[in-house]
């Protein structure tokens, strides 16, 4: 591919991300100034990601589309195309969360029988998101796939999720395996390096950090299953 290509292909990657957002926030009825306001950033920038004019950070994206009844497997679809989350089931008992909290049934995600075959995702078409920071996405579904986001992530050397000193923090639960390199994860006041072969869990509503912390790209496998069903 033609350097001059790839450029291009980018460039329409952003556009589409942008392209995404703003629908998305149209849909919920909120201004550009009143989203910045809740996603803590600027007006200018979203006014940018949605012109394709600029890259989102791990951190800016999560803070944005989490105010957007969106999920971050949806911005790989092309505009216009929205995946149903299933609808909860009503007349349920309550749930117990993990700290004895009562929790509405249908609140969270359980598993259950979205399709009724496997669906392929070949490697050489996987949606690809380049974010700010050095960090690329690779989505391993052919779909959105609701309560989830299953991905192959890079961290080129230098690369981080946020500033040095920041953390970021969003619904769900994130489970990752590297495949090369080493990442550091930062999850509250705790930082551990992990490299090929090793795993880790978190809960993302703990403020968390990832980078890499290494002299080669920090390449893994990174699920995020996260809260669906809840009102629109």
């Amino acid at each position: 591919m033609r350097p001059s290509q790839a450029a291009g292909d980018q460039a329409d990657v952003l556009a589409g991300v942008g392209g995404r957002l703003r629908q998305a926030r149209t849909e919920v009825g909120i201004s550009a100034r009143e989203l910045a306001r809740k996603a803590g950033v600027s007006v200018s920038l979203v006014s940018q990601i949605e012109n394709g004019k600029a890259r989102p950070s791990v951190a800016s994206l999560y803070a944005l589309v989490q105010h957007l009844n969106l999920t971050v497997d949806e911005l790989f679809d092309p505009a216009g195309e929205r995946a149903e989350a299933p609808e909860p089931k009503r007349g349920r008992p309550a749930l117990s969360s993990s700290n004895g909290a009562a929790v509405a049934a249908g609140e969270f995600s359980v598993p259950q029988k979205l399709i009724s075959a496997p669906l392929v995702q070949l490697g050489e078409t996987r949606g690809t998101l380049k974010l700010e920071g050095g960090i690329t996405w690779e989505r391993l579904t052919p779909r959105d796939v609701p309560g989830a986001d299953f991905l192959k992530i890079t961290y080129d050397v230098g690369g981080a999720s946020c500033p040095e000193g920041r953390r970021q923090t969003h619904p769900g639960h994130e489970f990752g395996y590297v495949l090369s390199g080493c990442l550091g994860v930062t999850v509250g006041f705790d930082t551990t390096e992990i490299g090929p072969g090793d795993s880790v869990y978190f809960d993302s509503a703990t403020p968390h950090r990832l980078f890499n912390a290494g002299d080669e790209p920090a390449v893994g496998v990174w699920m995020v299953h996260a809260p669906f069903g809840s009102p629109k």
